[in-house]
């Protein structure tokens, strides 16, 4: 260890964070988080510790290292995963399988609302939250969460009476009619805003309504408020989720390099970025992903639709910009801090017409195009400032246009990276909503090529069974006592190949 590392780590906290381990020409060669970053650092280069080969060539390679402070552990597996995503550390191969992550999962919208764990999110109309690196913490997390805000993590068939976890105080009893759906939901709110890192907005409110309950002499109920504050109040001594606004994202180097090259005001806390996908024009769709203090906020995705299906890009970016910068939508979800468009000058120039055109040109906006990872900048209607001096002090340079700069930055740079990876995520989540909806239009049109199935029988199938979804889940002797035990044959002839495919029936 050299002695400017050496001096360095004397300024260790001993509050949970990540940490960030750099070789001699500053590139990031391992991300880890640490409950105790003075602690599990330094153990790094003790001496007396054994240490496996891997670690070893690790320690060998170390010349500096840099930290970030967050408020409990969680937040600081939270953060440790997207850092590994951003940066690729040579030395987290280990960490890089996504069968590892864990996810929040909450159907909130079901008539049977329930929070459970999954490896694996899909588009059911669910609620995810994550990823996280450690299961076992999530669970642990949830278990104190439970405490202050019951839910159900399962619905048995044919259960009418409350379970036990009720009588325990950690289920809604929906069951019975303890609690309405409404009532739950609303409960539901509350524990999601807690994992998105708004503990201190929910005291707030709950503050607020005990007062109003003691007010009104409700005094049982208020007395069940003021303990779910002094929980929500304790939580920050344990292994729970924290206030993202706590996090301090000038210690992000991604994030300063970004300030710095565009000039920017102020840390952009809100970045999003956008991508369209589509088939040759058909199921055209866009999506939105947000990331909050540089770390994507999955609770904050969202996706459209085009309203025609239009094989031009430029079109479609436009009309996916309106939308989100429409009044409705900048009421429900703020205005970013940047935006980051999927594309070269083109899709560029249709999303900064359709800003324009909503009156909102404060918002800065750039494009990163594909092909050669170029950074696309209006000289004019972007609304940042390029620093050149910057861009050469990351070993980059500029090409121009009489309207654009190309900015062409190594691809190893902390900023790159970050742009990128918000990039591939926009791209990720555009296509993973095209997927769905090809396949969904697929299967609707299945009814209408099977022979003898004419157009009041498909009718009378979707009536009775919801969706062709329903009608490949029938039973034969359901499907017989409505359209007949020939039709029936025929039906699963045709059908039985998607049957295997479903994924409901696989699990």
């Amino acid at each position: 260890m050299n002695e400017q590392l050496k001096e360095k780590l004397k300024d260790l906290p001993k509050e949970p964070g990540v940490y960030f381990h750099k070789d001699k020409d500053g590139q990031i060669i391992y991300v880890g988080k640490a409950a105790k970053l003075n602690n599990r650092v330094r153990q790094y280069f003790q001496k007396s510790r054994a240490r496996d080969p891997k670690t070893e060539a690790l320690v060998a390679e170390i010349v500096d290292t840099d930290w970030m402070v967050v408020e409990s552990e969680l937040e600081a597996l939270f953060l440790e995963a997207e850092m590994i995503r951003r940066y690729m550390p040579r030395y987290n191969i280990l960490l890089r399988d996504d069968k590892s992550m864990a996810y929040i999962r909450i159907d909130y919208d079901s008539d049977y609302p329930t929070v459970t764990t999954t490896r694996r999110p899909m588009d059911d109309g669910a609620r995810y939250f994550g990823p996280y690196l450690s299961t076992l913490s999530v669970r642990k997390a949830l278990k104190f969460l439970r405490k202050i805000f019951p839910f159900a993590v399962k619905k048995t068939a044919g259960q009418k009476r409350a379970t036990l976890y009720y009588h325990l105080g950690l289920d809604p009893g929906l069951e019975e009619g303890r609690t309405t759906l409404e009532e739950y939901r609303a409960n539901l709110r509350k524990l999601m805003w807690v994992i998105e890192g708004k503990r201190t907005r929910i005291i707030t409110e709950l503050e607020r309504d005990m007062k109003r309950l003691a007010k009104e002499a409700k005094f049982e109920e208020a007395a069940k408020v003021r303990n779910q504050v002094f929980a929500l109040k304790r939580l920050g001594q344990q292994v729970i989720f924290s206030d993202k606004e706590f996090m301090d994202i000038s210690k992000d180097h991604a994030l300063t390099e970004l300030v710095n090259l565009l000039t920017l005001n102020a840390y952009p806390r809100r970045i999003e970025g956008y991508d369209i996908s589509h088939m040759q024009g058909t199921d055209v769709v866009a999506s939105m992903v947000v990331f909050t203090n540089g770390v994507s906020d999955k609770g904050q995705y969202r996706k459209f639709k085009t309203k025609i299906n239009h094989n031009n890009d430029f079109y479609n970016m436009n009309e996916t910009i309106k939308r989100r910068l429409s009044d409705k939508n900048i009421k429900a979800w703020g205005c970013p801090d940047l935006m980051l468009i999927d594309g070269g000058k083109g899709q560029l120039d249709a999303a900064l017409k359709a800003r324009d055109e909503l009156g909102q040109g404060k918002i800065p906006f750039i494009g990163l195009a594909k092909r050669e990872e170029q950074i696309v900048i209006d000289k004019v209607r972007s609304n940042v400032t390029l620093n050149k001096e910057q861009l050469l002090k990351l070993g980059g340079f500029f090409e121009e246009s009489e309207d654009y700069y190309l900015l062409n930055i190594p691809h190893n740079t902390n900023i790159v990276k970050l742009l990128q990876r918000i990039r591939d995520e926009s791209h990720r989540f555009a296509v993973s909503y095209h997927s769905v909806l090809k396949q969904k239009r697929q299967v609707a049109s299945l009814l209408d090529d099977i022979p003898t199935i004419g157009p009041e029988t498909r009718k009378k199938l979707l009536k009775t069974f919801g969706s062709v979804r329903g009608v490949i889940q029938a039973r034969d002797m359901e499907l017989e006592k409505l359209v007949g035990e020939k039709k029936t044959i025929i039906l699963r002839q045709y059908l039985r190949s998607y049957r295997r495919l479903d994924p409901e029936d696989s699990e």
